[in-house]
């Protein structure tokens, strides 16, 4: 039992590492970016919980205010849905984009 119990820790851990990202600034400017926020598209971009995430890291980079410029699908990633040693399982991650400026 305890070999069992030493190997779900470590796997866990990195289970919860992989599904914990959220929103991130790809592109940072003086006078704006790009966030990118995953999705799954069964709930929508609007109410993805990582929209608030990213509209946050907006208005940080942006205190007077901000104007998005476009948003859309942007590239996601492919990850294995499983840290264990011979799953084959793959899933992929959507995620959307936001552009924005300054004002």
């Amino acid at each position: 039992m305890k070999n069992w119990s030493s190997l779900i820790g470590p796997a866990l851990g990195l289970l919860l590492a992989a599904c914990g990202d959220g929103a991130i600034l790809v592109k940072d400017s003086d006078h704006g970016g790009v966030v990118i926020y995953p999705y799954r598209p069964e709930q929508g971009t609007l109410l993805s919980s990582f929209r608030k995430d990213a509209m946050r890291l907006i208005d940080q980079k942006c205190p007077r205010g901000h104007t998005i410029v476009r948003e859309g699908e942007t590239k996601g990633r492919l990850r294995q849905a499983s840290p264990l040693a011979g799953s084959s399982d793959v899933v992929e991650e959507r995620r959307w984009g936001i552009q924005f400026d300054c004002k």
